[in-house]
C-alpha cells in the first residue's frame, strides 16, 4: 500500500523582491530527499520576481493581464491570461501583501519552477519535484481549489487511454491531471490564514523526473479542443466570416442545433417568420449556385458590365461554391397584419425583416459556438425566383441570403478596431 505524507514548511520568512525561494527552501528544510515534492504558493514567486504592483487600481491590473474576458457579473471578472490559464481577475491577487499593492502571476510559471527546482538540487544535491500553485475557482462547483501554475521535474498527466478498466472496458477519455492533483494536495497543509506557503509531498516519487518534463504548460487545454471556449462575454465576438474552408465534413446536428438558436430570436406578434433550407447534398449545393451565377451573369450584362468586371464580381460566390454546406435562410410573413394604409403595410414586412435578421444573427453565432465558421452572403436577395425554382420552394418563402458553413482553413483576417463611442447618440 502506497503511504502519502503532506507537510507544511514553516518558518519562512516574508519574501521580497529578490529573495532565493531555493535558498530560503533549503535552509527551512535541508532533510529533502530524492523523490520529494515541494509545492510553492505562486504568491511568493510573484513576490520574489517582483511581479508586485503597486497602487490600488486592481482594475487597471486586471486588464493589463487579460488576455479574453470569458465572463463579467458586476465587479467580478473571469479572464484568460496570456499564459492560457482562465481563473477570477486574471489572477490579480490583493490578498496576502501589502495594502497598497496587488500580485501579479508570475510570468513564466513552469520557468519558475525549473529555477527552484535547479536551485534545490545545487543546494542539497537532491531530485526533487516543484509544483507553483495557485487558486482556482470551478466552473459549476462551489469552492476554490489549487491548480499548478508550473511544475517542473513532474510528470503533470497520467494518461489511461487505450488501456481497460477492472472490468474490461476501455478507457477513451482518462487523462489524471497529477500536478493539479499534487497542488490541491499541498494547499491542505498550507491554507489561506496560516502562513505557510510551502509544502512537503513525500511517497510520490514515481512521479519525478529526471528531466524538467514539459510542466504544467501541457494542463492548458488548446482552443480548438476546448468545447467551453467561448464564455458569456464574448460568445457574440466568436461570430467571424469565415471565406475558406478546409475538407472537413460538417456535422448536421451541428448545424440543426444552431437552427434552435435562430428561430429564439424575437418578432413581431409572437410569428415564427424563419425558415431554413438546408443544403446537404453536394448537387443541391452546385445546383442552386450554378443557377444564381447564370442569373447574375444575365443582369450584369444587362447593366451594362463589362466581361472583365462581371469575372470578378462573380469569383465573389465562389465562397459558396466551394463550403461543404449552405444554408438559406426564408423569411416567411406567416401571421403578419394587412392594413388598408399601404406606409402600414411597408412597417410590417420591414419587422419581420428585421426579425429575420435577429434569426440570421443568432444562427451564425450558434455555429461559431459549435466550432463551425460562416459567412452569410447577400445573393440569392438578387434572384429570389430563381432560388425558389431550384430549391422547389413555396412562392410565400422569401430567401433572404445563403450562409456558406464549414470549418475555417485558417484563422480570420483581423478585425478593424471600432469605438462603440463612435455609433452612439445619446439624447
Amino acid at each position: 500500500m502506497q503511504h502519502i505524507t503532506i507537510t507544511g514548511v514553516p518558518g519562512l520568512p516574508e519574501v521580497r523582491p529578490g529573495d532565493d525561494i531555493a535558498g530560503l527552501v533549503a535552509e527551512a528544510v535541508p532533510e529533502l530527499a530524492d523523490g520529494d515534492i515541494l509545492v510553492v504558493t505562486s504568491k511568493i514567486v510573484s513576490k520574489a520576481e517582483g511581479r508586485v504592483r503597486q497602487g490600488d487600481s486592481r482594475t487597471k491590473a486586471i486588464e493589463e493581464e487579460t488576455a479574453r474576458v470569458v465572463a463579467r457579473r458586476g465587479e467580478t471578472v473571469i479572464a484568460q491570461t496570456r499564459h492560457g490559464f482562465v481563473m477570477a481577475a486574471a489572477g490579480v491577487d490583493a490578498s496576502n501583501t501589502a495594502p497598497g499593492t496587488v500580485l501579479l502571476l508570475p510570468e513564466d510559471p513552469d520557468a519558475s519552477a525549473r529555477r527552484i527546482r535547479r536551485g534545490i538540487g545545487e543546494r542539497l544535491g537532491v531530485r526533487v519535484g516543484v509544483v507553483v500553485s495557485d487558486t482556482f475557482g470551478r466552473p459549476w462547483r462551489h469552492g476554490l481549489t489549487d491548480v499548478a501554475l508550473g511544475a517542473a521535474g513532474v510528470r503533470p498527466l497520467d494518461d489511461f487511454r487505450g488501456r481497460s478498466d477492472g472490468y474490461g472496458n476501455p478507457l477513451n477519455a482518462t487523462v489524471t491531471a497529477l500536478a493539479d492533483e499534487i497542488a490541491a494536495a499541498g494547499e491542505l497543509v498550507k491554507g489561506k490564514l496560516s502562513g505557510v506557503p510551502v509544502a512537503l509531498v513525500r511517497g510520490l516519487s514515481g512521479l519525478v523526473t529526471d528531466e524538467d518534463g514539459p510542466g504544467a504548460r501541457s494542463l492548458v487545454r488548446p482552443a480548438d479542443e476546448d468545447m467551453f471556449r467561448y464564455g458569456s462575454a464574448d460568445v457574440v465576438f466568436a461570430r467571424r466570416t469565415i471565406r475558406e474552408f478546409s475538407g472537413d465534413p460538417v456535422d448536421p446536428a451541428a448545424v440543426r442545433r444552431a437552427v434552435a438558436a435562430a428561430i429564439a430570436a424575437p418578432a413581431p406578434h409572437h410569428t415564427t417568420p424563419w425558415r431554413f433550407v438546408l443544403l446537404e447534398s453536394p448537387e443541391s449545393r452546385l445546383a442552386l449556385v450554378d443557377a444564381m451565377r447564370d442569373a447574375w451573369i444575365a443582369d450584369l450584362r444587362s447593366d451594362g458590365f463589362s466581361e472583365e468586371s462581371i469575372a470578378r464580381r462573380i469569383r465573389r460566390g465562389d465562397v459558396l461554391r466551394n463550403a461543404p454546406y449552405l444554408a438559406v435562410p426564408c423569411l416567411v410573413m406567416d401571421g403578419s397584419h394587412t392594413y388598408r394604409d399601404a406606409r402600414r403595410n411597408a412597417s410590417e414586412r420591414e419587422m419581420f425583416v428585421v426579425a429575420t435578421g435577429a434569426g440570421v444573427q443568432n444562427f451564425l453565432v450558434q455555429l461559431a459556438v459549435e466550432g463551425l465558421g460562416s459567412a452569410w452572403v447577400s445573393s440569392t436577395m438578387f434572384c429570389r425566383d430563381v432560388v425558389r425554382k431550384v430549391l422547389e420552394l413555396p412562392e410565400s418563402w422569401d430567401p433572404m441570403g445563403a450562409v456558406a458553413i464549414g470549418h475555417a482553413a485558417g484563422a480570420p483576417r483581423s478585425r478593424p478596431p471600432r469605438d462603440p463611442a463612435d455609433f452612439l447618440v445619446t439624447r
